[in-house]
């Protein structure tokens, strides 16, 4: 299997792997670009001549490059400021402190994200969960403080502010860096790192109306009741979060800041305290973040119990498979029993010439009656344990993908594993029962997991990938760097069959008796390096949608 392992830590789907295909350098230089044009753009109401402006996005770019792309990207913080103050002001300040405060930005913030990237603290650049929020949250109220302070210490240091100026410039510096971080960073992560971000429905066009309609409100207002009605922001962003979740509500904090930095600029006549507004900004944006964050763990948390629901009650008939078992030998053991004797008797009648015609058949009639007794417990036990297709419905597969990865979190997240998921454009729905393909991807995961901690891989990755097959079908693969299959091991997954240590040779099987009942097929990919197992899954048609 031809995987590469990236340098990346990734635990989620990656939206647009072909970025990072991309070399270093063409990312950093594009990333230099990217922040030249965000410094001119957001270089409104600085304090004295400097770069110190109430929003500073491009400090938000920083972290999200260096968590994406790896610490090889952290030499192309150092040149950024320095280059956005060049190009979009020209030298306002002598070389030596032009040199030493780029020197302070790009250390403080590559210290920052070294911080993010410690092994231990596992932080997943995805926000797959509140903690990675919060950690990110941290990093955005305390780096920007401690680098405002060192810059604003320097320029009063080199003569060109006074002392007296430490307080203010050091909290206009703050604020900015701070709303830059919290507003850009998860949105520039959540973008990069997932399919849909903000779908285009009606009920998105209402709540970006309604943000917009909010900030109308409090600058029409303004110059009457400053803050007063800054509440009504907070509004549309709940909305948001509570029914888009975090990536809806990162958009809606965008939208509001930008709709925010514009009513500042219509309204530079008035007498605005931006500083005090964009801390109140800064309030609403991790307000938001946490709310859409404690909606997926709350998405999360019930598809978990969803699946741990059904996994109880498969696992409750399963625990008295042994009494199960003694009741249908003692149920087939007597038909069979039975029907023995009959054929016995008719045997020995036959071997001593006594046979009578009809007593010999009606003597196999009761055989035969017999062993059809038992062949209906069979069918009784075959009923109780069948894949049932009354629960299959049309779903995505992103669906069925995203929230399996989920679930097995925790056992990537221990094992330092990451997952690639990726998906052909315009997928359409599969027609599954969704609690047997989850379980069937769960099991292949975990496999992998397992391989690739039993052969100690460092970098362990698992690639899952779905693409169209034709008109009918849809085919996943599942891939690890792991050790591979052994030799010897067989396409039929023989039950019983394993070559783990611990392992009961159940689950390949499972996996292929649930895609089989679904009308498709499993098998392996002989030619990887490592080990892949496909699966072809039937397509929803109209009928089914229907």
């Amino acid at each position: 299997m031809s995987i590469d392992t990236p340098s990346r830590q990734q635990s989620h789907p990656i939206a647009f792997e072909s970025i990072f295909a991309f070399p270093r350098v063409a990312i950093g230089v594009a990333y230099l670009g990217c922040y030249i044009l965000l410094d001119l753009v957001s270089f409104v109401h600085p304090y004295a001549a400097f770069g110190i402006t109430p929003w500073n996005p491009g400090i938000g770019l920083n972290l999200s490059m260096v968590l994406l792309f790896g610490r090889q990207m952290i030499p192309f913080l150092f040149p950024a400021q320095l280059l956005a103050d060049v190009v979009n002001r020209g030298l306002l300040i002598p070389w030596g402190v032009q040199l030493l405060s780029s020197a302070v930005m790009g250390g403080g913030y590559a210290a920052a994200s070294m911080f993010l990237l410690l092994p231990h603290l596992r932080f997943d650049p995805t926000l797959a969960s509140l903690r990675d929020l919060g950690l990110l949250i941290l990093v955005a109220v305390v780096s920007p403080a401690v680098v405002g302070a060192a810059y604003v210490g320097l320029m009063i240091a080199a003569g060109l502010l006074s002392s007296q100026d430490f307080a203010e410039a050091a909290l206009r510096y703050w604020v900015g860096d701070a709303i830059g971080i919290v507003v850009t960073a998860p949105f520039a992560l959540i973008v990069l790192t997932r399919r849909h971000v903000f779908r285009a429905k009606l009920e998105s066009v209402l709540q970006i109306g309604a943000s917009i309609a909010a900030l109308m409100v409090v600058f029409g207002l303004t110059q009457e009741k400053e803050f007063q009605l800054f509440y009504l922001l907070f509004l549309p962003i709940v909305w948001m979060a509570i029914r888009g979740g975090l990536e809806a509500a990162s958009v809606g904090i965008l939208i509001t800041q930008l709709g925010l930095i514009v009513g500042v600029e219509l309204h530079s006549q008035a007498k605005l305290d931006l500083t005090a507004f964009q801390v109140l900004m800064l309030v609403l944006a991790v307000t938001g973040l946490v709310a859409g964050a404690l909606v997926n763990e709350r998405r999360r948390a019930e598809s978990q119990l969803r699946l741990h629901r059904e996994s109880l009650a498969k696992k409750a008939q399963l625990a008295s498979l042994g009494e199960l078992a003694a009741a249908v030998a003692h149920e087939i053991n007597q038909p069979l029993a039975a029907a023995g004797t009959y054929t016995r008797l008719v045997r020995d009648a036959m071997r001593e010439g006594a046979a009578d015609p009809g007593m010999a058949a009606e003597t196999a009639e009761k055989a035969a009656a017999q062993v059809e007794r038992a062949a209906q417990v069979m069918r009784r036990l075959r009923s109780l344990v069948r894949l049932d297709r009354s629960s299959r419905a049309p779903c995505s597969v992103e669906r069925i993908v995203t929230e399996t990865i989920a679930i097995c979190q925790p056992s990537l997240d221990s094992g330092n594993i990451a997952v690639d998921w990726s998906a052909a454009a315009n997928l359409p729905s599969v027609m599954v029962d969704v609690l047997q393909l989850e379980q069937t991807l769960m099991n292949l995961i975990r496999n992998s997991i397992e391989a690739i901690a039993e052969s100690k891989q460092p970098n362990g990755v698992i690639r899952i990938e779905a693409v169209a097959k034709d008109r009918n079908w849809i085919e996943i693969g599942v891939a690890d760097n792991g050790p591979g299959f052994p030799a010897d091991y067989v396409d039929t997954f023989p039950t019983f069959y394993t070559h783990k240590a611990e392992g009961i040779g159940i689950g390949l099987s499972l996996c292929r008796s649930i895609v089989e009942a679904h009308g498709g097929r499993l098998w392996l990919n002989r030619n990887a390096r490592g080990a892949e197992v496909r699966f072809t899954l039937p397509i929803a048609t109209e009928l089914d949608h229907g």
